[in-house]
């Protein structure tokens, strides 16, 4: 009997680790760093090539940086099995397509998808129904100008109505599409620094009525116009607006911005703007112009002036029109005099080019003629 407790012993110590190793299902996917207690998952510099299929469902936090994922397909994070992911860092992945339904997370709220050198961003990558994102950051992501234009279908479609953070820095980006940020009521931060941005005339800022940073700083600005400015004034919660190492070009165009940062307490740091050009403008800090360093004459109202001069010429025309029919009445007996004279002169021409046609078709008339020289 001895013999049988042994075995006995033996078989249940087996079945005892047997099922310690099995795996769970809130265990960690290889080669990723789990902490329950946190809700997070990290998979950092792995070389992964896809989304690990064994994520545990409590993740909140997902860390997936540093590795090789070139394509998220549609479910890449199925929301049935992760149903309270709310923070997912997709940076440096190497990522260039975004599918449609890869990030419909219904508990999605922050995402960073910046150094991937995206080519194609499908306007429904979060779904048909819209998200709940609040922060989403494409820090060096949006080179492809198609990508731009992708980015901008989503954000007026309204999918991304509750971002209140958008980051679009260090993007390279020239102009932005028209309306772009007009289906974001709930915007607070804005961060478009480190970008070659010319002019935002094109730019709407209207319905940002919470939007409180502005990041416009290291861009290549020479001048913010005045439809600009005006929009900035109607923003009853924007705070801060960055305007640092931009190329503001110090000419006439330029006093509309001077008198705006005097009077404004929206600017951040505005001591330190400066003139790019021209050159005996060079450094030169913009609050410290006057009219007398620009050399401006008096602002003339080009519009205005262009409709005086048209009116001028309309009355020019119109007094030379009526002269030219004036002197044609004073002289209307010897003009149909004159237009007679023409007249028959014209049908005596006529008659003798026909005169000549009709012998010249007729030789009989031909010798005729011929024989009554002789």
């Amino acid at each position: 009997m001895p013999g049988r407790g042994v075995l006995c012993l033996g078989l249940l110590l087996h079945v005892l680790l047997g099922c310690g190793s099995a795996q769970q299902p809130g265990s960690c996917p290889d080669l990723c760093k789990c902490s329950e207690p946190a809700k997070t998952v990290k998979c950092v510099n792995r070389n992964l090539t896809a989304v690990p299929p064994d994520l545990p469902p409590y993740v909140r936090n997902l860390f997936l940086t540093g590795n090789r994922l070139a394509r998220l397909p549609p479910g890449a994070f199925p929301a049935q099995r992760l149903p309270d992911l709310s923070a997912l860092n997709l940076s440096g992945n190497h990522l260039r397509t975004v599918e449609a339904g890869a990030l419909a997370l219904p508990a999605l709220r922050q995402l960073d998808l910046s150094g991937n050198p995206l080519l194609s961003l499908s306007p429904q990558a979060f779904g048909e129904g819209g998200s709940p994102l609040e922060e989403l950051a494409l820090r060096g992501a949006l080179r492809d100008h198609g990508v731009l234009l992708s980015l901008a279908t989503m954000l007026q479609s309204g999918a991304l109505r509750n971002l209140s953070r958008l980051e679009l820095a260090d993007n390279g980006l020239l102009l932005l599409p028209p309306g772009m940020f007009t289906a974001l009521p709930a915007l607070q931060q804005l961060d478009l620094s480190n970008n070659s941005l010319v002019g935002l005339r094109n730019v709407s800022f209207q319905g940002l009525s919470q939007l409180q940073s502005l990041n416009l700083s290291d861009n290549s600005l020479g001048v913010l116009r005045n439809d600009t400015l005006a929009q900035f004034r109607d923003l009853p919660a924007l705070r801060r607006i960055s305007l640092g190492r931009n190329a503001w070009v110090c000419d006439c165009a330029i006093e509309d911005l001077v008198a705006w940062l005097k009077e404004s307490d929206q600017v951040e740091g505005k001591e330190a703007l400066t003139c790019a050009y021209p050159d005996k403008m060079l450094g030169k800090a913009l609050l410290k112009i006057n009219s007398l360093d620009l050399n401006c004459s008096v602002p003339i109202d080009l519009p205005s002036q262009l409709q005086t001069s048209y009116v001028f010429l309309g009355i020019v025309l119109a007094l030379i029109g009526a002269i030219f029919l004036l002197v044609l009445y004073l002289n209307r007996k010897g003009i149909k005099k004159w237009m007679h004279n023409i007249r028959d002169a014209c049908r005596d021409h006529m008659e003798g080019y026909h005169y000549r046609y009709e012998i010249n078709a007729d030789p009989r008339l031909t010798n005729l003629s011929s024989n009554s020289d002789v």
